[in-house]
């Protein structure tokens, strides 16, 4: 039986905003959200959605239909996007789970006309984020090891995929020239009035969707303003730093 391949999206050309964990995706969604014209809702987490077969039945009609488990599970996925999309009333989505990265290649099989943002940070100060941030049942060995992969996730989707990259630390001082940017990308109008995110619902600030640290919920943008001292990021840190400008070499 021949397996049909839809590429016939309801969301055809979804924004999506690759980083690793605690890199500033939740401010820049803020902002993004805040915009007439783009819906950018919590993290949905939409590839980590299965679809289930669960009777020999089903499974021979979707057979019969031509539609891999696969193929299922990206019109999920649409359909989930496409819902936020037609409930904001808007024009183009943003999705921003960080999680993300650590499967691009199927996001990037779903979308084929995907648009991407590279959100990077300073990954020592990812690092240091995570650390203040992790959860009662993770060591500090598992928070290294989970910023670790989120680098390395990034460092492979940026060499095979086309996108806008920007830095957390710019967007914190000159908000403006960045969404302008990723306005661009988006095919909008930039617009002033989302610099002022604590101005619009942005839905709930809890874990597991988003940031939920008192400076997200400020409403503020707050420039980073720490420094990071070369010599103390951990090595295997170190190549992701060099390969995004944050160290020579």
């Amino acid at each position: 039986m021949t397996t049909v391949q839809t590429t016939d999206r309801l969301v055809r050309s979804p924004v999506f905003v690759l980083s690793a964990i605690r890199s500033g995706s939740t401010l820049l969604r803020c902002l993004l959200n805040s915009h007439p014209h783009i819906c950018a809702p919590h993290e949905l987490h939409v590839a980590e959605l299965r679809v289930d077969l669960p009777t020999r039945y089903v499974q021979l009609a979707m057979d019969v239909a031509g539609l891999h488990r696969d193929e299922l599970t990206h019109l999920l996925w649409d359909r989930v996007l496409h819902q936020q999309l037609t409930a904001a009333g808007k024009d183009v989505v943003v999705d921003k789970t960080p999680s993300n990265v650590l499967t691009w290649r199927r996001i990037a099989k779903c979308w084929p006309e995907a648009r991407y943002v590279f959100l990077l940070r300073h990954p020592a100060r990812i690092l240091d984020s995570a650390l203040e941030v992790r959860a009662p049942d993770k060591t500090v060995e598992d928070v290294h090891a989970m910023v670790e992969d989120f680098l390395t996730a990034m460092q492979d989707a940026m060499s095979h995929l086309n996108g806008l990259t920007i830095r957390y630390e710019d967007l914190t001082h000159d908000p403006a020239a960045v969404t302008r940017q990723v306005c661009e990308l988006a095919g909008v109008d930039w617009d002033p009035a989302m610099l002022d995110y604590g101005a619009h619902d942005h839905g709930p600030f809890v874990p597991g969707i988003g940031d939920f640290t008192a400076e997200i919920q400020s409403g503020r943008i707050i420039p980073e303003t720490a420094t990071v001292d070369p010599a103390a990021v951990p090595g295997p840190l170190r190549p992701a730093a060099r390969a995004w400008g944050y160290l020579p070499g």
